[in-house]
């Protein structure tokens, strides 16, 4: 069989399978789950695997998705986005597909999460909370690059759309400064402010912005989901539509 069928058959099987669960996935009841034992936060152990992604992360440690982080399938991560977060499936498959491409699993339909630690596939030069790859580890939280963010949000009660769109215009170009192996490329930027818009939508209101500040900083600096801070999931889902609105104005800065 030749690699370029196996990739066209493997993507093939990959969307059937997707889709054929979406719908189910969005009729589904909304379930409670922001206190249920089995998503207790747990912190990851030395051998569980982790990603340069604080949400997915949080997902992880939430047992949303495998808490030891390996074999994840799309599906699961569907599942695990619209469980933890009601973030819609049209929205999760953006990244999902992405993340295929990052597998060293053996499998086209399952990637562990350490897998995104793979530069320029995902992860990306200017990162909110992680060092480039040009100074070594570009996975594991900075706090040292995470201040450079946080310090426009400090004293603030909410992160208003303009103030997360500058936060991030800065770390760019502060990134690109001091990186003198600097790449951010079309697709990248547009990651970039990708990453922005989640945590505006899933901790504040909609496409008008205004995260809680407490809520973002547990998320960036412990992997977790503040549920004990007061965060209860959008009782909508937050669909790929609101967060292409909310790209549009934060890409604006």
């Amino acid at each position: 069989m030749s690699l370029a069928f196996k990739v066209i058959t493997s993507f093939s099987s990959i969307f059937t399978t997707a889709y054929s669960a979406i719908e189910s996935i969005i009729s589904s009841p909304n379930q409670e789950t922001n206190h249920q034992p089995d998503h207790a936060f747990q912190a990851p152990s030395a051998t569980d695997k982790r990603s340069p992604c604080p949400m997915v992360n949080a997902l992880a440690n939430h047992a949303y998705l495998p808490r030891d982080g390996s074999n994840v399938s799309l599906l699961k991560l569907i599942q695990a986005a619209k469980e933890g977060i009601n973030l819609a499936p049209d929205a999760t498959l953006i990244v999902g597909l992405k993340a295929l491409q990052t597998s060293t699993t053996g499998s086209w339909l399952t990637f562990n999460l350490d897998d995104l630690n793979k530069h320029g596939v995902i992860e990306h030069d200017a990162s909110l909370s992680r060092k480039d790859v040009f100074f070594g580890d570009n996975h594991s939280f900075s706090p040292e690059t995470w201040e450079t963010v946080f310090k426009h949000f400090r004293g603030l009660e909410k992160i208003p759309l303009e103030v997360a769109a500058r936060a991030r215009k800065e770390r760019v170009e502060n990134a690109k400064a001091s990186n003198p192996e600097f790449n951010l490329t079309e697709d990248h930027a547009r990651f970039s402010v990708l990453e922005t818009c989640l945590y505006l939508m899933v901790f504040g209101e909609g496409t008008q912005g205004n995260a809680r500040t407490d809520w973002v900083k547990v998320l960036f600096e412990e992997e977790r989901l503040p549920f004990q801070e007061g965060f209860k999931r959008s009782p909508t889902m937050l669909t790929l539509g609101q967060i292409l609105e909310l790209h549009k104005k934060v890409g604006a800065f």
